[in-house]
């Protein structure tokens, strides 16, 4: 699995040395921060910008590249005993997804489960949440209506974000909470939301139908931690 720039490349040197298999320069990088790379016994490829751009796929990656180990995701059970969850339902943004994977990790949020999505482009969100994604555990969950039963079953209170909820200022929440955020085109199902513990929602001070679901998830899980 490669992953590229620079904030990504410092990140995972810093956290997570043990994963890396390979490091790709297309530029020369300083003196200091080679001598760190070169601690670590790794194989060292220097390749031209052509070569970098293929690796990156066509992405801004600034000079630096790395091959890491492939991601494994974790299952549901390793998290059943974890208090706040935090479920993106069929939101197939790379962005809002490694943005939410960031806010959830920085947030104290135990957990984040992809529900609702086939295909999950994990190198793009491991770059686009700072590397976020490889602190937080991360599940993939297909059926959203299995996956409320089971955590209810574990003793979760599950609060989804819909437009018609509570607002979230007034709310309180149980010590194991799951928040619950749909797409920003499709929204929650109505059959999802009746299955769902709470509704909840951001009140805003002028009249504006929403806010970007990133955005809305950093607000709702720093009230619901």
């Amino acid at each position: 699995m490669i992953v590229y720039g620079k904030q990504i490349f410092l990140y995972i040197l810093d956290r997570h040395p043990d994963i890396i298999k390979r490091f790709f320069f297309s530029k020369k990088i300083d003196e200091k921060l080679f001598k760190r790379v070169s601690k670590l016994g790794v194989k060292i490829l220097n390749i031209d910008n052509k070569k970098a751009q293929s690796l990156a796929r066509g992405g801004n990656h600034q000079g630096f590249l790395i091959e890491i180990e492939d991601f494994e995701f974790y299952d549901l059970k390793d998290v059943k005993d974890k208090d706040f969850i935090v479920v993106l339902y069929s939101i197939t943004d790379v962005g809002n997804m490694g943005s939410i994977v960031r806010t959830a990790y920085a947030l104290g949020a135990d957990a984040l489960v992809f529900c609702g999505v086939k295909n999950i482009k994990i190198e793009s969100i491991i770059r686009t949440s700072s590397g976020a994604a490889l602190d937080l555990p991360l599940i993939k969950y297909f059926n959203v209506y299995d996956l409320v039963n089971e955590l209810k079953i574990c003793g979760f209170e599950i609060s989804v974000a819909t437009l018609n909820g509570e607002d979230v200022r007034e709310s309180r929440f149980g010590k194991k909470r799951v928040l619950i955020l749909g797409s920003e085109g499709e929204g929650i199902p109505a059959k999802l939301e009746k299955k769902c513990d709470k509704r909840v929602k951001i009140v805003m001070e002028r009249d504006f139908d929403s806010l970007n679901v990133s955005a809305a998830a950093a607000i709702l899980c720093d009230r619901m931690r």
